[in-house]
């Protein structure tokens, strides 16, 4: 059993009770979200759906938290329900090693959740993403692109129509408003501008500014559960 004092210290006795009974899809488990995950099973959420494709490379292992030269090569969703398991037994993880598109809509979404974060690369996804939550009024979040940054108190939780220095916003902008979607987006962007790179090259990143974001993203969503009534 995880200890919680300090926690329900900050929050209340009322608030730790109630993130046991949420249920948080995270998609995407990488830089930005193999931290979210981590905090949100942390902090007490009782049930946590994470979601990639992706197995761990050498790549990964300057900024992606359960990378190791032992978990190389392991599925990342596999990687985090143990290492969650070795923090908080009692979180319930359901792990999909798929790459997500609205294809999975149906069988991801069959079951009842509370909030969605979205920690994924391909637009068209997180389009799908987006679309798949407005329909079904679920509450989410999104990173923006956290590559060629390195100043992590540059981000800030803001509402998509906000960002700046951010390429993959800027198309996600286009996209909302060509779709004429009025709802509001809010992501995680960096409002520094991105130092230039090479072409051919790796898209540059270290650390510090994926996982702030990720613990950004785990925090609002934490503050937005808990204001939620019921």
């Amino acid at each position: 059993m995880m200890e919680n004092k300090r926690t329900e210290g900050l929050l209340g006795k009322e608030a730790v009770n109630k993130l046991v009974k949420q249920t948080v899809m995270v998609v995407g488990c990488g830089g930005v979200g193999s931290f979210c995950v981590e905090a949100l099973a942390r902090t007490g959420v009782g049930n946590l759906i994470l979601i990639d494709a992706d197995v761990f490379e050498l790549s990964n292992l300057n900024r992606q938290l359960p990378a190791t030269l032992e978990t190389l090569g392991k599925y990342k969703v596999d990687v985090l329900k143990e290492r969650i398991q070795t923090i908080n037994p009692e979180c319930c993880v359901k792990t999909y090693a798929f790459f997500y598109d609205s294809t999975k809509d149906e069988e991801l979404f069959s079951a009842s959740i509370d909030f969605v974060i979205d920690c994924i690369d391909s637009i068209s996804s997180k389009q799908d993403l987006y679309k798949a939550c407005l329909q079904r009024n679920i509450p989410f979040l999104s990173s923006m692109g956290m590559a060629r940054k390195k100043d992590p108190t540059a981000l800030k939780i803001m509402e998509i129509e906000k960002t700046s220095y951010d390429p993959m916003a800027k198309r996600l902008r286009i996209w909302k408003r060509k779709n004429k979607i009025r709802d509001k987006i809010w992501v995680v962007s960096s409002v520094e501008a991105p130092v230039k790179q090479e072409p051919n090259q790796p898209l540059y990143s270290m650390i510090f500014v994926p996982a702030t974001a990720g613990l950004l993203l785990a925090n609002e969503c934490i503050q937005r559960l808990l204001k939620k009534e019921g």
